[in-house]
């Protein structure tokens, strides 16, 4: 099937000649004082040595001749001043708070004593804390993260400024893994227009020039099962210019989940309850896993480099659920009285990336960088649902396995002119992923769907072009201005349900920062941005998943649909607004409140319907992806990082930090109230702060994460509700020597359990499903040692 192609022209000729026009009129201007504010820091990793600084702790080179000293300006492109006969380097050592100022962009950097902090085991923990950020499931579990509280893809995530694996969760990545995190609020030309709400890089560690090893040693214990994890990263030379980084984490998880279930189906006109049950069930699982990254790095000249970086995920699992459903009303029997599920599954992430960095003139440089890879999953599971009796009702297999074979390449040209008042950045980019899916389920020993085959291949084919200047015409004053081409094809070669989808964006991007003049340090930002999501490919091209409560080939119900693709759906266009006021303190602390908005036009969301399919011989509801219309959402968000000090004279040396972000949305098409984005709650904030004794070898700290609950409307006849999550959690750390750190942290405190309801209204019947998601505290012991 061959959908139509969807494009977005708004503005991108008047961008155009914005671009060019902005360069000539900076070309007649007379010349300005040297910038003060470098780029955007690229959303890859780039070493010290890149930007032509080396990294605070490397060594300071001593030259044997004169050298020329170096200006470092935008993009840390180096310029030659006039000849000196004396060797002067200086090496300004950027923190995040400095980075966060110069950029041009709205960026928020999480450094690496941020993320240790409290010892989380996985990064999905270390995410809820953040700005903005909130993070899906029940408290005290990890999730997977949403900016703005917009779930489901409209926040891109990277790794190392490239996009993950389709199946790859950063939840399986360890927070000793990684160097920082930096959050975008707005999407630039470079980093990519994928991120509607905003983009989260993960850029994983670096290498340093000093030699050291670091060993952590942990052990988490809830609901009396014990999961522990060990570390070691490893940081050396390679001669005089060569710098690695080797880090491999092994861990062991054993959890308990519990989830108790209502259902109630209930007569409108009446108020007559025609089904009532209740279920429990409790998963519990054992999985083993390992990460390794490394990096390998060589200086070859100022501002030059080359690297490789290769990272392995490897996970293997074991599952059971075991189920009870009792039925106090209904006219038909229960579909089952008890059940029980095991499922095996393993998947792997093998993926490299190799970059070259080379300066062409002392003005331009090159960057090219290339990397490939492969996900493979492998799943079987069994269900076996019985009878009051004991006799077997249902017994469903499945079998499936996936290989994703994918391959880039980005190209990028920076040029500094105009003593550096202007960076012209231009780029391609060529990604190709190729995905199989083998999949065959049985039925009480009969095959389903084989109207489908039991194998499905996709081809992705993406390309991309931009370019982008940033212009610096007062010292109290910069401009951005990008432009970005990006197409989309997705191709299902299966001979039964082929499906070719296209589609292509043209987003135009302007942002503005107005720095008051000194002593004064606040700023104010205004970016206006165009964006997108794309359909992905299991919304495309997916294979129909059948639901077994109520199983073919005979009907089942509003709330128990079975969930396929949609070959025509095009991807959703967003229009942005970001403004800023940012105050940065004199110790280093920041309070910025940002407001935004976002007018999304083809927005995409699952809507349940009842078909004629192929793979039963009664009508059944599907659940299935769809364009609904236009959609607006805005918000404002607070965020504050302080010593107690910098506001308040003598006080105590206490670290805060404070975020509280408020959100609005109305989709056109669905009628209110409440019809907001799916799972945006309508608030999200964090309270968190910090201690350290003094004179003692103590320290201790706290952090509380509140969303109060919501309700949203999903079409005219679905509703859902989200109750309040909360999060307590604290820590202590005694620091035993200059060696070696003993950290306890006592996460969930509350335990909260989260509870969720979908409600779909059929004719004169309410249907309704409540599920009960049990938490538990937990609590961490973790031993650091650097030797």
């Amino acid at each position: 099937m061959q959908s139509r192609s969807a494009r977005s022209i708004s503005f991108p000729c008047l961008f155009a000649i914005a671009l060019v026009g902005q360069a000539a009129s900076a070309q007649t201007s007379a010349p300005m004082a040297p910038p003060t504010t470098p780029p955007i820091a690229p959303s890859t990793a780039l070493p010290a040595a890149d930007a032509g600084n080396p990294k605070p702790s490397a060594p300071a080179a001593t030259p044997t001749r004169p050298v020329v000293p170096a200006e470092t300006g935008k993009s840390g492109a180096v310029r030659p001043s006039a000849p000196k006969t004396e060797t002067l380097e200086i090496t300004e050592r950027r923190t995040a708070t400095s980075e966060r100022r110069d950029s041009s962009a709205s960026k928020i950097i999480i450094t690496r004593d941020d993320i240790e902090q409290y010892g989380d085991s996985n990064l999905g923990d270390v995410m809820r804390r953040l700005p903005g950020v909130t993070v899906g499931g029940r408290p005290g579990r990890g999730g997977p993260p949403a900016m703005r509280g917009m779930a489901g893809g409209f926040t891109q995530i990277l790794i190392n400024g490239e996009r993950i694996s389709p199946g790859f969760s950063i939840e399986q990545i360890t927070p000793e893994m990684v160097e920082r995190i930096e959050i975008l609020r707005a999407p630039t030309a470079e980093t990519g227009t994928r991120a509607v709400a905003g983009t989260i890089n993960v850029v994983l560690r670096e290498p340093l020039r000093q030699r050291n090893n670091d060993i952590r040693v942990q052990v988490q214990e809830e609901r009396s099962k014990f999961s522990p994890n060990l570390s070691l990263s490893r940081n050396d030379t390679m001669g005089p210019t060569g710098t690695y980084n080797f880090t491999i984490s092994l861990n062991h998880n054993d959890q308990l989940t519990d989830t108790a279930t209502k259902t109630l189906y209930t007569d409108l006109p009446s108020g007559r309850v025609t089904l009532a049950q209740t279920g429990f069930g409790q998963q519990h699982e054992d999985r083993n896993g390992m990460f390794l990254t490394s990096r390998f790095q060589w200086r070859l000249g100022p501002g030059e480099m080359f690297s490789i970086q290769p990272f392995i995920v490897h996970n293997k699992s074991k599952s059971s659920n075991d189920g009870l459903l009792q039925q106090q009303i209904g006219a038909n029997p229960a579909p089952y009285a008890t059940s029980r599920s095991d499922a095996d599954s393993t998947f792997t992430v093998a993926r490299a990336m190799v970059m070259f960095n080379k300066r062409l003139t002392p003005d331009l440089r090159m960057e090219l960088r290339g990397g490939g890879g492969q996900f493979t999953s492998d799943n079987k599971s069994v269900l076996r649902d019985r009878n009051a009796s004991g006799a077997a009702v249902l017994t469903q297999t499945v079998d499936s396995d996936t290989r994703d074979r994918s391959w880039n390449v980005v190209g990028k040209l920076s040029y500094n002119w105009l003593d550096g008042k202007h960076n012209l950045v231009t780029g391609w980019e060529y990604e190709d992923v190729k995905r199989t899916d083998n999949n065959t389920t049985l039925l009480n020993g009969a095959p389903l769907l084989t109207d489908f085959g039991n194998q499905i291949n996709v081809e992705t084919v993406r390309k991309a072009l931009y370019v982008q200047n940033e212009w610096d015409p007062h010292p109290q004053f910069s401009t951005y201005l990008g432009l970005r081409w990006e197409g989309i094809e997705t191709m299902s070669k299966t001979l039964t349900s082929p499906v070719r989808n296209s589609s292509s964006v043209v987003n135009p991007l302007a942002f503005g920062v107005w720095r008051f003049a000194a002593p004064n340090r606040d700023q104010i930002r205004v970016s206006l941005t165009q964006s997108y999501r794309a359909p992905t490919t299991q919304n495309l091209v997916g294979r129909p998943s059948l639901n077994t409560l109520f199983p073919v080939p005979g009907p089942n119900t509003s709330v128990t649909p079975d969930r396929a693709g949609n070959p025509a759906l095009k991807p959703e266009l967003a229009n942005g607004v970001d403004i800023a006021y940012e105050d940065y303190l004199e110790g280093g602390g920041v309070i910025s409140v940002n407001v935004f908005t976002r007018h999304i036009s083809d927005l995409i969301r699952n809507v349940v319907a009842l078909e004629s399919v192929t793979w039963a011989t009664s009508p059944r509801f599907v659940s299935r992806p769809q364009n609904l219309g236009k959609a607006v959402t805005s918000g404002i968000e607070f965020d504050a990082r302080f010593r107690l000090p910098e506001l308040v004279k003598d006080a105590p040396a206490i670290n805060f930090r404070v975020n509280l972000s408020v959100y609005d949305s109305r989709v056109d098409s669905v009628p209110g109230p409440n019809n907001r984005i799916s799972e945006q709650p309508k608030m999200t904030g964090n309270l968190g702060a910090d201690y350290r004794f003094r004179a003692t070898p103590y320290s201790i700290g706290g952090n509380i994460n509140w969303t109060p609950g919501f309700e949203t409307q999903l079409v005219d006849n679905q509703l859902s509700k989200t109750s309040t999550k909360r999060n307590l959690e604290m820590y202590g750390l005694w620091t035993i020597n200059s060696q070696a750190k003993l950290r306890l942290t006592v996460a969930n405190i509350t335990a909260s359990d989260l509870i969720t309801s979908n409600i779909v209204t059929v004719g004169n019947e309410r249907q309704s499903v409540t599920s009960n998601g049990k938490t538990s505290r937990s609590i961490g012991l973790r031993l650091e040692v650097r030797l």
